[in-house]
């Protein structure tokens, strides 16, 4: 019975007693004074204000400031209108000048008016693509579908009389110049085969007709090839290969 009794003492024996229980609680009530007046301080410690950030720069501090002017003749609308005055007209930078084709299509039509050389040595292809598509309307109007037909034929005619030229010629040419000359000098052709469109060229009339336009057009063209090459004296042997391709053409406006 006794060893029972000293089993339960020391069963329910603890260090643990009442004065220990009023020093834990001195304690917590320790800890939250001290946590209450650090938050006091806290919110009596004033808050930083938003500082400009030159109040920052040392006053010992003597040099300037960069601060970009304004250029105010840049911003100007007036710069941006004089640039649009000095830009070239829009027919002028694609190489389409009026009076040129102009004055080149009165050159082919007086075979007797002397040519200016400097003129005729331009690269102009705005002319002679509007008479070859002037030509193949007309032969057109005329039941004659020969689009084909023209512009090959202007193109390997154009190379052809390019390589003589350059054989023929001590400055040499350009096929653009070439091209210019040959299809400028297509207006004749161009005459003819409006006439095929009011009656037919399949006789005397239209083999005589036919001729003289051939010829009209070889001479024209050769008279230009002379004078912008400073060919003097080659003007037939010129027209020859030049009446070999306007030949093409007047067959296929008579056939």
């Amino acid at each position: 019975m006794s060893n029972l009794e000293q089993f339960d003492s020391d069963f329910y024996q603890s260090n643990y007693n009442i004065e220990n229980q009023e020093q834990s609680y001195n304690d917590s009530n320790a800890y939250g004074n001290l946590y209450g007046s650090r938050k006091q301080q806290a919110s009596e410690q004033p808050q930083a204000a938003f500082v400009p950030p030159e109040t920052l720069v040392s006053s010992s501090y003597a040099g300037q400031f960069f601060q970009p002017a304004s250029n105010q003749d840049y911003y100007s609308p007036s710069s941006y209108i004089d640039s649009f005055d000095e830009e070239p007209p829009l027919l002028e930078e694609l190489g389409i000048n009026f009076d040129h084709i102009r004055q080149k299509t009165l050159t082919v039509l007086n075979p007797l008016k002397p040519a200016d050389g400097s003129l005729m040595n331009e690269t102009d292809l705005t002319g002679p693509i509007l008479f070859c598509g002037v030509l193949g309307a007309s032969l057109l109007l005329a039941g004659k579908v020969q689009f084909g037909y023209v512009y090959g034929t202007s193109a390997i005619g154009c190379l052809g009389i390019h390589a003589l030229l350059n054989l023929m010629s001590s400055s040499g040419v350009s096929c653009g110049c070439v091209a210019s000359v040959l299809g400028y000098c297509l207006i004749p052709m161009v005459i003819l085969s409006s006439c095929a469109i009011f009656f037919s060229l399949q006789g005397t009339f239209g083999t005589v007709l036919a001729l003289v336009i051939i010829g009209w057009c070889s001479l024209s063209a050769s008279k230009i090839f002379t004078s912008a090459l400073a060919m003097e004296g080659q003007q037939l042997l010129i027209a020859y290969p030049c009446a070999l391709l306007y030949g093409l053409f007047a067959l296929l406006t008579v056939f």
